[in-house]
């Protein structure tokens, strides 16, 4: 983990402006074509939400700015973020948390998925670890196609956590599509960010063969 100083006296004003600001998060939420990736996941017996979270993570993981976070005046950017998203229980109707520790390596971070999912399915939990910030949200809203969302938040807490979504997959003769929604911090990171993490994650969508080593 690094400490981020500002070289640009701008960038430093940027990071001001919106630290002050109630609600500093910003939300887009974008269509993504899922049909290549679809296949190739139904061709090698993957599983769908777990690969969509690895992609999240490693795209995450490339932008510095989905690394950084706020500490009091302070911003400061972890080496690797991992993802925290919403599984299903057995013991309610709602969700649990789900954490699991980041790697490239997908068939090792798949295991990973399976054993945390099955634990937390029997054992949910809602709990963060304290004064850890080093997450990525994740949650998966399977039955509606939205073309926008919000999360919940705690203010005046400081939350520089990004948050990921993705929905219902609409499907047509020749075309797979699934909303996909970031809120993040604006203080740190920005549209130019947001833009990338979107070309990226289209990109992984239609090559999955090159993001997804097996």
């Amino acid at each position: 983990m690094k400490v981020i100083e500002f070289q640009s006296p701008h960038r430093r004003k940027h990071f001001e402006f919106f630290q002050a600001m109630e609600m500093p998060h910003f939300s887009m939420v974008s269509p993504i074509s899922v049909r290549v990736l679809n296949e190739f996941i139904r061709d090698n017996h993957l599983h769908f939400s777990g690969t969509i979270v690895y992609l999240i993570s490693k795209i995450a993981n490339e932008i510095p700015e989905f690394k950084w976070r706020i500490r009091g005046n302070q911003v400061v950017e972890h080496d690797l973020v991992h993802p925290s998203y919403t599984v299903s229980t057995d013991e309610a109707d709602v969700f649990s948390f789900c954490f699991v520790e980041f790697t490239p390596d997908y068939r090792a971070f798949a295991v990973a998925v399976n054993t945390a999912q099955s634990k937390m399915r029997l054992l949910p939990s809602l709990e963060d670890i304290p004064d850890r910030d080093d997450y990525l949200f994740m949650s998966s809203m399977p039955w509606v196609h939205f073309t926008g969302f919000m999360h919940a938040m705690r203010t005046p807490v400081v939350d520089s956590v990004p948050r990921f979504t993705w929905g219902k997959i609409k499907q047509t003769s020749d075309e797979m599509l699934m909303p996909v929604g970031v809120q993040a911090h604006h203080g740190v990171v920005d549209g130019r960010h947001m833009g990338i993490f979107y070309e990226r994650f289209a990109e992984c969508c239609e090559k999955p063969d090159m993001a997804i080593i097996l």
